[in-house]
């Protein structure tokens, strides 16, 4: 049982080291779940009784602590809605993924009761598939550690991911674990020469193949000339500062000095961070909004120009008109957003809200369900469970008709939700973040390599601001081409290239994990079905 829980340990601890944002360990992720399948064996293979059980803890053991130890910055970043709140809402991130992962492997055991090694293997690929998935779909969503983000510092190799999304990396990442686990596994049992020579020429196969073909692809990619002008802007404000001692019209006016020191006639785009405007803002009243006229008074100087900024906006009703509208002080209601806004030279606005939402924080997890305590957050002064969102990404268009889509924060790890907005006719990605609530902690890092998979799906170059850091333009390769330092007050510009072409993920979106969630479905029922036979 020792060994077991030191295999477990290895693993966690080697996926660990492989995640990002460290560098030229990648390759760990081709090994790091070997221990974990080995401690699986020893059990299965053992006379010891409750073997599920078993399975189920010791795996828990490792994915625990790959989990915390990659993502414990999360609780920097709730505790600001209050320790009391934050500490249990921490817990989904880092306990929720290794229950759900430790879930697979104890559907991979009820497998092997069922059914073979081999077929029980390609199950336990598609339960994991299947717990991926789930993991970004539902209401405790939290995809930050789906096994094909792990390749996000080593992007050369990912290439393919505008065919897979980041689900051909999770498949890629098992594919070679489970592959060289059987080559151990072979050196203790009776394997034959023949299977041995299969299973080493698979291995080199699968790791050099799309290894091979993606660097191909990234040294020959060539992007089309279509530039644009893009400036974005970090401000650098403290967060817990930004709706306190310093005075919106100074927060705005920072960012028109930064904008300016860049701009040029022909700029298109200013893009500034998440929550840039920190007033709440009526969005059917904007046009007569300070905060607003202040920002088109700068825009005045640049005829193309438009400014994608983060804002919180809101809308007011005289009746409770739907499930997310909350009582206002004084009567009445409204629904809050943490929004996006596009001002250009006119008199139109276009907003889009932010709809992939941190569970707790910003969202009260399947709350059709437990609506009865919305008055219990409400009484709280609406600390979690708080915005509303929209149900499909959005596009913003300038007057020239480039199209821009805007991602907040968070959204910005769903590959799927940003392709749609591609395939509506996105020519660049817009992420505005304020990153500044993790403090200086690899959460920071981790964010902006994510945005690298995004410029790869979907072709897109990424303009990524950041209140504090670190802000940046990323290529269609995935290459970080101009990035911020943390924690400066600055502003980057560049020439970026749009571009109209759909690779086939934006096309077909997260096939891979809707086929392999079919198949892990359809593995329940198998197990369930031969279990009751016997």
């Amino acid at each position: 049982m020792k060994k077991n829980i030191l295999l477990s340990i290895l693993s966690g601890l080697l996926l660990w080291i492989a995640w990002p944002p460290t560098s030229y360990t990648t390759i760990l992720l081709f090994v790091g779940l070997v221990p974990m399948l080995v401690a699986i064996e020893n059990i299965i293979k053992s006379t010891a009784a409750k073997k599920g059980k078993k399975i189920f803890n010791i795996t828990f053991l490792g994915f625990f602590i790959w989990n915390t130890l990659c993502i414990y910055w999360v609780y920097n970043a709730l505790k600001m809605i209050g320790p009391i709140v934050a500490a249990p809402i921490t817990l989904i991130p880092y306990a929720l993924g290794p229950l759900l992962m430790s879930t697979a492997c104890w559907l991979y055991y009820r497998m092997r009761l069922a059914s073979s090694r081999p077929i029980s293997l390609v199950a336990l690929v598609c339960f994991w598939i299947g717990y991926e998935y789930l993991h970004q779909s539902w209401d405790l969503n939290f995809p930050w550690m789906t096994l094909g983000n792990g390749f996000a510092v080593s992007h050369q190799w990912i290439q393919w991911y505008e065919y897979t999304g980041v689900y051909g990396g999770t498949i890629w990442i098992w594919t070679v674990n489970i592959l060289a686990f059987l080559i151990y596994i072979g050196l203790r049992e009776a394997q034959t020469s023949k299977l041995r020579i299969k299973l080493f020429t698979a291995l080199a196969l699968v790791l050099i193949l799309p290894l091979g073909l993606s660097l191909y692809r990234y040294y020959n990619y060539q992007e089309q000339t279509n530039p644009s002008n893009v400036v974005v802007v970090q401000p650098n404000i403290d967060p817990y500062e930004k709706s306190g001692s310093i005075p919106v019209y100074t927060q705005i006016q920072t960012l028109t000095q930064l904008s300016d020191s860049l701009g040029q006639r022909n700029t298109e785009f200013f893009i500034w961070p998440e929550t840039a405007i920190p007033q709440y803002i009526d969005e059917e009243h904007m046009l007569t909004d300070n905060n607003y006229l202040q920002v088109k008074r700068f825009l005045n100087k640049y005829k193309n120009g438009n400014v994608i900024t983060g804002g919180e906006t809101y809308r007011t009703y005289a009746n409770r008109v739907n499930a997310t509208a909350s009582p206002m002080p004084g009567g009445g209601f409204w629904d809050h957003y943490s929004s996006a806004i596009n001002i250009e030279n006119s008199s139109k606005l276009q907003f889009y809200h932010k709809s992939r939402l941190v569970p707790g924080a910003e969202s009260l997890p399947f709350g059709s369900t437990f609506s009865f305590l919305k008055p219990v957050f409400e009484h709280l002064g609406g600390a979690t469970g708080n915005y509303t969102m929209q149900d499909k990404p959005g596009v913003f268009y300038s007057q020239s008709g480039i199209g821009a889509v805007p991602v907040i924060c968070y959204e910005s790890i769903w590959g799927n939700w940003v392709a749609s907005a591609v395939k509506d006719g996105a020519q660049f990605i817009a992420i505005i973040t304020n990153d500044g609530w993790w403090e200086n902690t690899s959460g920071k890092d981790q964010h902006l390599d994510y945005a690298k998979l995004r410029a790869i799906e979907t072709r897109r170059w990424v303009c990524r601001s950041a209140n504090t850091g670190i802000s940046a333009f990323i290529n269609q390769r995935g290459d970080v081409v101009k990035r911020s330092e943390w924690w400066v007050k600055t502003a980057l510009k560049q020439d970026i290239n749009l571009s109209s072409d759909i690779t086939f993920y934006v096309e077909h979106g997260d096939y891979l994990p809707k086929a392999g969630t079919i198949l892990a479905l359809m593995g329940i029922v198998f197990v369930i079905i031969k279990l009751r036979r016997k």
